[in-house]
């Protein structure tokens, strides 16, 4: 059994967490609600600057009954009665127009907020996207397609015991397409180094019988980082600054394309069975792998229309 000991520093409101839920719960007022409130206080200038002029100017020839009555009568005239239901059913019936559309309105006042809208932030995967992510690139260091970085990928995924993401899947179906499902009875797993978001790398250690075998797939920057070779054709020669520079080059390139591109690289280290984070270091890179994401046949016919609307559209993504 396993004992610890925590210091508690902050409580209740005062833990950062609270300030955050305090920060979520507290909505600012929308366009619609300022509108609103604005014209209440404009009427209410105008019921308390009516009310005494009215009741001052008729005291004078009628009685103070008569006058003051007089007075709360314009005051009712003022206040418009209707106003509430006036809003409340025309919001309504934006609610149920957008209920045929498949979409439920828990607050009315978001229907103005909806109309006036100028700007609509949307996430890409599964909205612009299929949510369908296909490997489309396998390339070297130069940007030409070679099947070894398949090849080390397709080891990679295959072995890790990770929670398998639509990533490892794509990398899979591609190297079974290529014919490459052999290389997994060729191998056997000795350890491995799972992902995590500080890293944003994931490895896998693998031996034939010969040689552990470390192979890192991860971010283009993070990969660079371990790395202090390159792997051109079979020939390794130490990596420099205009091979870096070459490097980011290609990934931005891909990027531009729709890619969503990861780097792959390796290296054999026989010196121990029992691997951690400190062993990705002087790694030999060997290329990318480039993902797409098709986009929805329904995506550039919606924000044509919007467009036409005036309503920029901004993808929030990372």
């Amino acid at each position: 059994m396993v004992h610890g000991k925590g210091v508690v520093v902050k409580t209740a409101d005062s833990t950062y967490l609270s300030k955050i839920a305090h920060t979520i719960t507290g909505k600012p007022e929308t366009a619609f609600q300022k509108g609103v409130k604005s014209i209440s206080k404009l009427l209410i200038k105008f019921m308390l600057i009516m009310i005494p002029l009215v009741f001052l100017i008729n005291i004078w020839k009628h009685d103070l009954i008569l006058s003051f009555t007089f007075a709360v009568a314009i005051a009712i005239g003022i206040t418009p009665l209707l106003l509430p239901v006036i809003l409340s059913s025309s919001l309504s019936k934006g609610a149920i127009k957008m209920s045929k559309k498949k979409t439920i309105v828990k607050s009315l006042d978001s229907i103005q907020s909806f109309g006036a809208m100028n700007i609509l932030c949307t996430d890409k995967t599964g909205t612009l996207t299929e949510d369908k992510i296909v490997l489309e690139k396998y390339l070297d260091i130069n940007g030409d397609e070679d099947i070894r970085v398949l090849k080390h990928a397709f080891l990679n995924s295959y072995f890790q015991t990770g929670l398998r993401g639509n990533i490892d899947e794509a990398v899979i179906k591609r190297a079974l397409d290529n014919n490459l499902e052999g290389l997994k009875k060729e191998y056997i797993k000795v350890d491995e180094i799972p992902f995590d978001f500080s890293r944003r790398r994931l490895s896998v250690i693998i031996n034939d019988g010969k040689n552990n075998q470390i192979i890192t797939k991860g971010a283009v920057e993070e990969i660079l980082e371990i790395c202090t070779q390159v792997d051109y054709k079979g020939q390794v020669s130490q990596i420099t600054r205009e091979i870096k520079e070459n490097i980011l080059k290609i990934s931005k390139s891909l990027n531009k394309e729709g890619l969503r591109v990861i780097a792959i690289c390796q290296k054999n280290d026989n010196t121990k069975n029992d691997f951690s984070v400190a062993d990705e270091k002087n790694m030999i890179l060997l290329g990318f792998i480039g993902f797409l994401d098709p986009p929805k046949l329904s995506a550039k016919e919606s924000i044509s229309k919007l467009s036409k609307a005036g309503i920029k559209v901004m993808v929030l993504t990372r």
